[in-house]
């Protein structure tokens, strides 16, 4: 007898009964068409999964998830949607993360130089803490300069758009957001701005042309139902070629190479990393992880900030500007962490509406997990998914789950942190190279409560209409009404 079956430790047994996972995939090919029509055109997003949830009495449960055929070969998945299963896609001990960065599928490593980036790799692949290390290091180096960086760029953008509306009467923000982000987030790592490249001033253009071929298959464009088919089979079919982006893609890498020079010798010299490895990865950070992120984060919070109203801009813009006079008129820091209510408002917009809703894993060996009311067995293999912006709303953590509340995380409510998990991770817990949280949470978090406190500072209130474009919301200013004091 060997001493490994001798010396077995039994599983430990589910405190809650054990059930039968409920759902089911449908016929095969066609029940993943049916639940993808739900998903992007019968239901919607959020309606998909309420429905289920509703039906089943239970958030755990069987379905497929788009794209499905013919991009992703198996399509199948066990869907984690409260807070006491959802964590289970964060304990690399239990669940592989190879491959499965978007979900069910994984588009062509032509559109990132042959490399497999660091987001698909596992954290158990060497490959992947000589990355995330790399990423931590060069994150670390420049976090000095976010604060300046952000006041030059930003003020451009505010003045944009008040020019906008005394214009035009209505300011767009996500069009000034996107260059302004993307022009922010390549002179904080390199030192230089992005029109002083080969990229000019279409830097964001060409990063976007790149994105949208790699997230079609979850989008959708809004058309009308008459086209529903056509759109379908246009982005959710079969994938979309790298080569009608690689001349974009090359202008973007080109660009990086030449202004990365500095962080290109630190990946080779201090972690290994061949400099072409490097600066794909790098194109990938900043602009897929970085300003992809952007793009949703910003109009996010002034969107929540917006709708919340006057009464929570007057206690935002009270305590902004006391503790930065306190602090000799200037934006540091230890000031920013003084201003609680401005850091619950940016936790809650995270929770609410995070920007990157989806989590994937395929569980490593047979699993029991538990929800609120029961257990279940997922078997090895199976790929578990997380819908965040339901499991975030979880009725019995938090109170009023679908209300934004600005001052949920004060005080006694920072215990709520842990359920937090925007990052990929619980707010609690910080990027390492034995996890995949997202290496630029502090960063988020800090441009977010920097984003809140340069508009207060220059605003007393402000009115907006909001809309909804491809991934997250659209956000049009109607009034910025300039600080009285």
């Amino acid at each position: 007898m060997s001493s490994s079956s001798s010396s077995a430790v039994p599983k430990p047994q589910p405190k809650l009964p054990l059930k039968q996972i409920p759902g089911d995939y449908g016929t095969p090919f066609f029940g993943a068409i049916k639940d993808r029509y739900d998903f992007f055109y019968n239901q919607g997003r959020d309606q998909f999964f309420k429905a289920r949830i509703q039906k089943y009495n239970s958030t755990v449960f069987r379905t497929n998830m788009p794209p499905g055929p013919f991009i992703a070969s198996n399509p199948k998945v066990v869907t984690v949607l409260d807070a006491i299963s959802f964590p289970i896609l964060f304990d690399n001990s239990k669940v592989e993360k190879r491959d499965i960065f978007d979900g069910t599928y994984m588009p062509s490593t032509d559109f990132t130089g042959g490399y497999r980036i660091c987001s698909f790799l596992d954290p158990s692949e060497a490959k992947h803490t000589s990355l995330k290390n790399f990423f931590l290091s060069l994150l670390s180096a420049n976090h000095k300069n976010v604060i300046p960086l952000f006041h030059t760029h930003f003020t451009d953008l505010f003045v944009k758009a008040e020019a906008q509306l005394l214009k035009d009467g209505k300011s767009d923000f996500n069009t000034l957001n996107d260059k302004t982000s993307f022009d922010f987030i390549f002179e904080l790592f390199f030192g230089k701005n992005p029109s002083d490249t080969t990229l000019g001033s279409k830097g964001s253009t060409l990063v976007t042309l790149w994105l949208l071929p790699q997230l079609s298959p979850q989008l959708t464009l809004g058309l009308p139902k008459l086209f529903n088919v056509f759109e379908d089979f246009l982005l959710h079919t079969f994938p979309f070629p790298a080569l009608f982006v690689k001349p974009a893609y090359n202008k973007v890498y080109k660009a990086f190479y030449q202004s990365a020079a500095k962080a290109l010798d630190e990946a080779e010299s201090n972690f290994g990393i061949s400099r072409d490895e490097a600066c794909h990865n790098l194109v990938f950070l900043v602009c897929f992880n970085a300003y992809g992120g952007m793009k949703l984060l910003f109009p996010s919070l002034l969107k929540w900030v917006g709708l919340a109203g006057e009464d929570l801009h007057c206690k935002l813009r009270d305590e902004i500007r006391a503790v930065v006079k306190e602090a000799g008129g200037k934006i540091t820091l230890a000031a920013l962490d003084k201003m609680t209510l401005t850091k619950s408002v940016v936790y809650e917009a995270l929770r609410i509406d995070p920007s990157v809703p989806f989590q994937y894993g395929k569980a490593k060996e047979d699993l029991i997990i538990e929800s609120h009311d029961a257990a279940f067995e997922i078997k090895k293999g199976e790929i578990i998914f997380g819908y965040q912006t339901i499991a975030t709303r979880d009725g019995k953590i938090f109170k009023n789950p679908e209300e934004f509340v600005g001052d949920r995380f004060v005080g006694e409510g920072e215990k709520l942190l842990k359920y937090v998990w925007w990052s990929n991770g619980p707010e609690t817990v910080s990027p390492a190279a034995g996890n995949k949280q997202c290496p630029g949470k502090d960063l988020v978090v800090l441009m977010n409560r920097i984003m809140l406190v340069e508009f207060f500072l220059r605003y007393d209130t402000f009115t907006l209409d909001v809309g909804t474009f491809l991934l997250g919301p659209k956000v049009t200013f109607k009034t910025l009404t300039p600080a009285s004091s």
